[in-house]
């Protein structure tokens, strides 16, 4: 079931499943859950995860199948190692999900700042308010210029809510206060019901129309003779400012050893929790006529050495896959990857199903 089928099933029942990742239109439910699939909304539900109930797969030893609970206390839970195991332990089949009423009311701005330090922090304060904004996005200022959002004169952070039962321009003017005590100026958008986002497009609008077009660009740049690559990760505020000066500058330091400088290192934050938030690293910048790929694999294995080092994880919400698969070795616990081969081999002693990925066999 691919995302926008999905969501056409649910519509008639004012419904929505509410969780939009990137490639929501290529994508299917049972691919969300094996990824562990990070959606657009950047606070609260932030992750598939949040949505399962019950899941069913089908592996080379049987069917697998937990029970349908709204919560349980008893011992781990089944979905979790389903949740992001990458196929290495069955097809799922069938999930019992978590619906939410579809939103008409919401209300958004864009405030902006001076640094990209003093918006993270006003990130932080939004993460920590309970308010839940469905759009706490910062993007740094040459982000902003790249993307249409803004002209590249300031760090913006896009700030949305909605509901569904209810007008939400008294939490967007909570949120203005809570910014503008740490320097930031808000610009709020018309009050528009959610069918009519879009209509006339702000900051907001602007730049979620370019990250939907964003694999599609890549692809462009690419076959241009450019190095086009992103790096998403999350770590603790306690840590935040060191850590993404840290991985600015390694991976500037890296494409300057490739020979593929001056170019483009922009960061955004995608997801904002109360304890952290998650980083999203973009890279373009000039590649060899040959040899695109070799500056390209040295440049992402400086990051993810960086980003292990740091303390962070290899990827928040893009899963491990094989490019994230080094990186992913050196930041579980050694032990972990042990128990991971043993349930391996209990669901699928021939080791048939996507071999090499999480673990070797």
């Amino acid at each position: 079931m691919l995302g926008p089928a999905l969501e056409a099933q649910l519509r008639p029942h004012d419904l929505t499943f509410r969780h939009f990742p990137q490639s929501f239109e290529v994508s299917s439910l049972g691919g969300w859950l094996a990824t562990r699939s990070g959606g657009h909304f950047a606070t609260l539900h932030t992750h598939v995860d949040d949505f399962v109930e019950s899941i069913r797969a089908v592996t080379p030893r049987g069917p697998w199948e937990s029970r349908r609970l709204p919560g349980s206390g008893a011992g781990p839970s089944p979905d979790r190692l389903l949740l992001g195991s990458e196929g290495i332990f069955g097809v799922i089949t069938e999930a019992w999900m978590r619906l939410q009423d579809r939103p008409r009311f919401r209300a958004s701005g864009v405030a902006r700042f001076p640094t990209f330090e003093a918006g993270a922090t006003a990130a932080r304060v939004l993460a920590q308010s309970g308010l839940w904004p469905s759009n706490c996005r910062l993007l740094d200022a040459t982000e902003a210029l790249i993307t249409g959002a803004g002209d590249g004169s300031a760090h913006l952070l896009l700030i949305a809510f909605e509901s569904a039962d209810h007008p939400v321009d008294a939490a967007l003017a909570r949120a203005a206060v809570l910014v503008a005590d740490h320097g930031g100026t808000v610009e709020p958008a018309a009050p528009r019901r959610a069918e009519e986002v879009g209509q006339e497009a702000d900051a907001a609008d602007r730049w979620k129309a370019t990250f939907l077009r964003a694999p599609y660009i890549r692809d462009s740049l690419v076959g241009l003779g450019l190095i086009n690559e992103t790096f998403e990760t999350a770590i603790t505020w306690d840590r935040f400012d060191a850590f993404v000066a840290g991985i600015r500058s390694v991976t500037e330091d890296a494409l300057r050893s490739v020979g593929a400088w001056p170019g483009l290192v922009t960061c955004r934050l995608t997801h904002v929790y109360p304890d952290g938030a998650a980083p999203y690293f973009t890279v373009i910048a000039p590649g060899k006529r040959s040899g695109r790929l070799e500056q390209w694999a040295e440049v992402k294995e400086s990051v993810m050495e960086a980003l292990v080092a740091g303390g962070g994880t290899v990827t928040h919400h893009h899963a491990v896959g094989r490019d994230h698969r080094p990186g992913y070795d050196r930041q579980r616990p050694d032990l972990f990857a042990a128990q991971l081969r043993a349930a391996k081999r209990a669901v699928d002693p021939g080791a048939i199903l996507n071999p090499g990925v999480l673990i070797d066999p």
